[in-house]
């Protein structure tokens, strides 16, 4: 039987739904879809793209490490965007966050995501040896 093992840190959102913030299987680490929510936060507010990127890329980095990993083992990004003229300035801030790291990305354009938030992502990354 295959181990899989949840990841579940109070330094990331809650999942809202039937899911956990991330599984890890055989030294790869599946991180779910993450929306620009801080841990704890009630409520929606949709802020700007860059404050939005920062939130989700703050979730990403607090999951990875709950799952013994590090942003600069993040192998693979799926981005959804609510708007392709946003992708400028979402890129900046996700340049700035991995810097010379450049993990494999799918970029989506789409319509509405859930709560109108303007950004999700998600990612595969590998787990820490060391860790």
């Amino acid at each position: 039987m295959a181990q899989l093992k949840p990841v579940l840190t109070p330094e990331a959102p809650a999942p809202g739904g039937h899911y956990s913030q991330a599984i890890v299987h055989q030294g790869v680490v599946y991180v779910a879809g993450q929306l620009p929510i801080a841990p704890g936060q009630t409520g929606h507010t949709v802020g700007p793209i860059e404050a939005q990127a920062k939130q989700i890329l703050t979730n990403l980095e607090a999951i990875l490490r709950a799952a013994g990993s590090r942003k600069e083992l993040v192998l693979r990004v799926t981005v959804y965007i609510s708007d392709i003229s946003l992708w400028s300035a979402f890129n900046q801030v996700y340049a700035e966050f991995f810097g010379d790291h450049r993990p494999a990305r799918t970029v989506v354009p789409c319509n509405k995501l859930h709560y109108g938030y303007d950004v999700e992502l998600d990612a595969i990354a590998a787990v820490d040896e060391a860790s």
